[in-house]
């Protein structure tokens, strides 16, 4: 600690310590082109910030991501070399070797590894020599409950957050911050229980980083030396004050703020929204501080890197507190907002696993250096895509018209030609065994009802009630499975938009509409060799839509679809009537398997499902497992009901129908159809693991990789990639 404290010019016995990091938050593309934001901001903030740090070696700067980085260095060839000299004396610090600030709910944990190796690599390719300890995720809604462990599997050991659930961020809710932290949330837990905003995050599988939480935000010390409304760009409103006496009362009232909640010395004070510039002359007027206050305030002030201050707080790591973090739902509409820019993104990676794998097989001897070489350029729009503006859906049409869709359009493109000039090897002519239990199908239909017998269930459909299952059980009909109307369909008025749905903040509608339920549909019937399929269609506030469904005599996964588009400012919502009493739901999320609660504080509350939930009976053993190819959104009650978001086209978040919220600027429409994918799985008893759902829901995804010459010795382990090492052998 005293190194430390040397190194960074802080005195041995100074009794509170208050650490300016100063970065600037760039979006690589929300509510303005890449481009645009890089000629209207980007390339004036890093010039600043290369003035800065030569007129002052003490002073750090930091760079979240590498994607405007990368552009900068590209476009300024002639001040390479001072970018280099910046950031290998560690003035210019890395907070992650990320490409972008990722979301790490929605894309695939090997989406966001690769993020972080695709980042790292550039740097090391133009001889920058940092290798971050530290992933900062700045601006992301939230995060997976299991980032310990994707962390730590990619080398992290540090991490800092700022949106977590139940916590107050200015512009977000037309409500008083004295509604927040909310009842029952992350927020109340660390700001209440805790009472720290430095602790060490341990997830289910044991893994720990050290975690910093940003309460007042990532920007709490923007107008350090400014007096107004804030320097974001998008309501700039900042005259420069840099009298001695402002500057001390800022930082009076930043240390009111932290000192509660830091239990160490030391206190974080960030300097870092949107787009804003370097502070002219930071640590002059930091140093002047010290002179004049430190004496009677027994604060020092200190410009450093936000890897420092966790460094520092490290060595009372034995006094922080433990905690098992799950910082959700802090939004929940992004989980579905844009389902086919979603599917893109994720078909994308699929695809360059697909044809990484397919590169190693005997068949393509010696095709493995020029494949990595040709999905150089799609592997960077793959990880651009992980941003959390972008896979979230959070753009504005324009942007996600104008940019992200041909950015995957193209990208996809050129993998499938790589894939094209490849070999997949010969089909094995085995007949698979039968499964157990695989037997007859059969059917009828009595008034406007259809019966169908599979060796796994028997269903009972009604057209009169749109179609839907009115009972699902055992084929000997003792044991219900689902009980009362299910795969029902239900159109919800959602005053919610891109990031929220309408239940989520003061002022908003979310009400049900109409169901499918509630009126007739008739029922098709088409043969297949081991299968029915049913489909029936329907219409809902003006638009129709089509739903299928397959009863298989070889497999106890009742496959389903629903295709077409949600009405503008509803959601539609796939319901399901469990008879099920549970009390958690386990579900995937990218690093692990997270057990979460039925609700907490939205009504209803809706979790991401990243590819499959568990939703088990204790009492009996028994349970249903909902997979899905794409990322979704469910929720569930205690009496079983259980919901799917199947489309949403809330076009923007608005209190009382008409007043919008500044901190969800963007609107979005839904213009294209889409097909939303789901299986049903019913337990008889175990758990997720128990019955391999984990397994089935890897093998349900389009492109899933070949057999490969990659044995493992324990059924524990799956291969989900096979790939060129990026360095060494």
């Amino acid at each position: 600690e005293l190194q430390l404290r040397r190194r960074l010019g802080i005195p041995d016995d100074a009794p509170r310590v208050m650490i300016f990091t100063e970065s600037s938050h760039w979006d690589p593309d929300w509510l303005k082109t890449a481009d645009e934001y890089y000629s209207e901001f980007v390339q004036s903030n890093i010039d600043q910030a290369i003035v800065e740090l030569e007129k002052e070696p003490r002073r750090v700067y930091g760079i979240e991501c590498i994607f405007f980085l990368r552009m900068y260095w590209d476009r300024n060839p002639e001040k390479q070399e001072r970018i280099r000299n910046l950031i290998n004396s560690g003035q210019m610090r890395l907070t992650g070797s990320g490409v972008t600030t990722a979301d790490t709910l929605i894309p695939d944990s090997e989406a966001i590894f690769r993020d972080f190796l695709i980042g790292q690599e550039w740097l090391r390719k133009n001889d920058l020599n940092q290798e971050p300890d530290l992933a900062y995720f700045t601006d992301s809604f939230g995060c997976t409950p299991a980032l310990p462990s994707l962390l730590k599997a990619a080398g992290f050991n540090k991490t800092a957050i700022t949106r977590v659930d139940g916590m107050f961020f200015m512009a977000c809710d037309l409500e008083s911050s004295k509604h927040f932290p909310r009842k029952g949330s992350s927020a109340e837990q660390l700001l209440k229980e805790k009472k720290s905003l430095d602790f060490i995050w341990q997830d289910s599988n044991g893994a720990e980083v050290l975690c910093h939480w940003n309460a007042f935000s990532y920007g709490q010390a923007d107008m350090f030396a400014h007096w107004g409304m804030g320097r974001i760009y998008l309501a700039r409103f900042a005259i420069p004050v840099r009298s001695s006496r402002y500057i001390a009362r800022q930082i009076k009232t930043y240390a009111e703020q932290l000192s509660p909640y830091s239990p160490t010395p030391y206190m974080c004070s960030t300097i870092g929204f949107d787009f804003v510039e370097p502070i002219k002359d930071l640590v002059f007027l930091l140093d002047r501080y010290n002179q004049k206050n430190y004496p009677k305030t027994g604060i020092w002030a200190v410009n450093a890197g936000l890897d420092d201050y966790m460094a520092l707080v490290d060595c009372y790591r034995d006094e922080l507190p433990v905690v098992n973090l799950d910082p959700n739902p802090y939004w929940t509409g992004f989980y579905t907002a844009r389902p086919n820019l979603k599917k893109q993104c994720r078909d994308l990676t699929d695809k360059l696993l697909l044809a990484e794998g397919m590169s190693l097989l005997p068949e393509n001897q010696g095709m493995m250096d020029s494949v990595s070489a040709d999905l150089e350029a799609p592997w960077w729009i793959s990880v651009v895509s992980n941003h959390h503006d972008f896979i979230t859906g959070t753009s504005p049409d324009r942007v996600a018209e104008e940019e992200q869709i041909p950015w995957l359009e193209k990208a996809a493109a050129a993998v499938d030609g790589v894939i094209a000039g490849l070999e997949l090897p010969a089909a094995k002519n085995e007949t698979p065994p039968s499964p157990e239990g695989s037997g007859q199908l059969s059917w009828s239909r009595e008034g406007g009802r259809l019966l169908v017998l599979t060796p796994f269930y028997k269903a009972v459909l009604s057209e009169n009630d749109g179609g839907g299952i009115l009972s699902l059980t055992s084929p000997d009909g003792k044991t219900a499975l689902l009980n009362g109307i299910s795969n029902d369909l239900v159109s919800y008025r959602d005053s919610g938009g891109l990031w929220r749905m309408g239940m989520e903040f003061a002022g908003g509608k979310w009400k049900e509409s109409r169901r499918a339920g509630s009126r007739y549909g008739k029922l098709e019937l088409i043969e297949g060799e081991n299968e029915i399929e049913l489909l029936s269609r329907v219409e809902l506030d003006g638009e129709f839509i089509t739903r299928r469904m397959w009863f298989s005599s070889t497999s106890p996964m009742l496959r389903c679809r629903v295709e077409g588009m949600a009405p503008e400012k509803y959601s539609l919502i796939l319901r399901l009537e469990t008879a099920l009493s549970p009390e958690k739901l386990a579900m995937d999320s990218p690093g692990g398997v997270v057990m979460r609660p039925l609700s907490r504080y939205y009504k209803p509350t809706f979790w991401p499902l990243h590819s499959f939930v568990h939703i088990r009976d204790d009492e009996s053993g028994r349970g249903v497992a909902i997979i899905q190819p794409q990322p979704g959104a469910v929720s569930c009650r205690e009496d079983g009901r259980v919901e799917l978001v199947a489309m949403r086209n809330a076009v923007k978040e608005t209190v009382a129908g008409f007043i919008g919220i500044p901190g969800n600027p963007a609107a979005g429409h839904e213009k294209q159809p889409y097909g939303f994918e789901y299986s049903l799985l019913f337990t008889r008893g175990g758990d997720w693991k128990e019955n391999g759902i984990h397994r089935m829901a890897r093998s349900g995804i389009p492109g899933s990789l070949p057999d490969f010459p990659v044995t493992v010795d324990s059924p524990e382990v799956s291969v989900t990639a096979v790939k060129k090492a990026s360095r060494g052998e």
